[in-house]
């Protein structure tokens, strides 16, 4: 089994866990030039969203594949969450290790209010 297909099988477990638990959750995907998180209801609609592709947040980094970039992506989706009115989520790491950029990005979330 190849890096990939490990990934999205974890994935895949975290998800049906979440989806049967009707669990708001905070969705992160990252690639080699940027790091992108949602909010997801438990139907499935996107709530609050943010990246590094956004226009501010590019002004805000240098560099999108970062570890200071991912906690900005993790401030700003925090605050945007606590404007929606939502605190409490479960970290859905998209088979991701919570390691690195993906652990930069939750710190920052938990710092700026949210609970998971």
């Amino acid at each position: 089994m190849n890096k990939k297909l490990a990934r999205i099988r974890r994935s895949k477990k975290t998800r049906y866990i979440l989806k049967r638990l009707h669990a708001t959750r905070l969705v992160v995907y990252r690639s080699s030039k940027h790091i992108y998180a949602q909010i997801i209801n438990h139907a499935n609609k996107v709530l609050v969203s943010a990246s590094t592709l956004e226009k501010d947040i590019k002004t805000k980094v240098n560099y999108s594949g970062n570890k200071y970039s991912a906690e900005v992506i993790g401030t700003i989706i925090a605050h945007r969450a606590n404007q929606y009115g939502i605190k409490k989520i479960s970290f859905d790491r998209s088979g991701f290790k919570y390691h690195g950029r993906i652990k930069a990005l939750a710190e920052a979330a938990r710092k700026n209010g949210l609970i998971f």
